[in-house]
């Protein structure tokens, strides 16, 4: 008989696979970086408990491309710092990814936010465009020109919070308690230069950065990098605490607090 392929994988083909995926070579990326000082209310009021915010109420937008032999890749994130157990981080609000693939180990393995979506970086000579698009509307936006190279950073950590969590197949809450997940990525950049510029924040209603409004840009960069990632599930947190923020990750949240109808298959 002809192998069934969705029939079991043999335990020499799993390990195949995992060996396979931790040897992947390095993925450099080119990419801008915003961020900015926003309304510490508004900042607060995003982060779900056990998060707090920081000191300083910022806002981060990451868009980048990365070209994958035979799949390039457009990724991108709006995450606001947060801080839990004393260490501060990035809590994200949407990343919107161009392909699937990249879509769905995020959402699955770590809870990222991920959403399929546009993600644009142009460079023509010194000036620089770069979007993150949802719905036809680019809802985050950078105008700028390159204002001249920067030193190269050290290889850093950085700590981003993600939730993870099933919802309930009757519509009442979730399956089983979520969890707080501690993602450390490792950052190296090969190439980081300056811009001058600024930016725009349009109105949706998918995708609502809009009321994380610009008050001061702190940081504007388009940069060469890679990094790595692993993840840890840090604390187990209280779904009672944690239902009201889950529109966060739907533009329908409609789908999940709604139970099936009766007679449903």
């Amino acid at each position: 008989m002809a192998r069934v392929r969705y029939g079991a994988r043999t335990e020499a083909e799993i390990a195949a696979a995992r060996a396979a995926g931790s040897k992947l070579p390095d993925i450099w990326s080119t990419g801008v970086v915003a961020v900015w000082e926003s309304d510490p209310d508004a900042v607060a009021a995003v982060l779900p408990p056990p998060l707090k915010p920081t000191e300083r109420p910022l806002v981060r937008a990451n868009i980048s491309k990365v070209e994958l032999p035979g799949y390039p890749l457009g990724a991108g994130s709006v995450a606001v710092a947060a801080l839990h157990d004393g260490r501060e981080g990035w809590y994200p609000l949407v990343m919107p990814m161009t392909h699937e693939r990249a879509l769905i180990g995020g959402r699955e393995v770590f809870g990222e936010p991920k959403k399929l979506g546009e993600v644009t970086v142009e460079r023509d000579g010194l000036v620089v465009r770069a979007a993150l698009a949802r719905h036809g509307i680019a809802f985050v936006e950078v105008r700028g020109a390159v204002d001249g190279p920067l030193p190269l950073p050290e290889p850093a950590e950085k700590l981003d919070f993600y939730f993870k969590f099933l919802p309930a197949v009757d519509g009442q809450g979730f399956d089983a308690d979520p969890v707080l997940v501690h993602c450390v990525r490792n950052e190296r950049f090969r190439r980081l230069e300056k811009l001058a510029g600024d930016v725009v924040l349009r109105e949706s209603v998918y995708d609502p950065v809009a009321d994380l409004p610009v008050r001061r840009v702190v940081e504007l960069t388009i940069g060469e990098k890679t990094t790595d990632q692993k993840g840890r599930v840090a604390e187990r947190v209280s779904a009672q605490a944690l239902l009201p923020y889950i529109h966060q990750r739907y533009d329908d949240p409609q789908q999940i607090l709604d139970g099936p109808p009766e007679g449903s298959v």
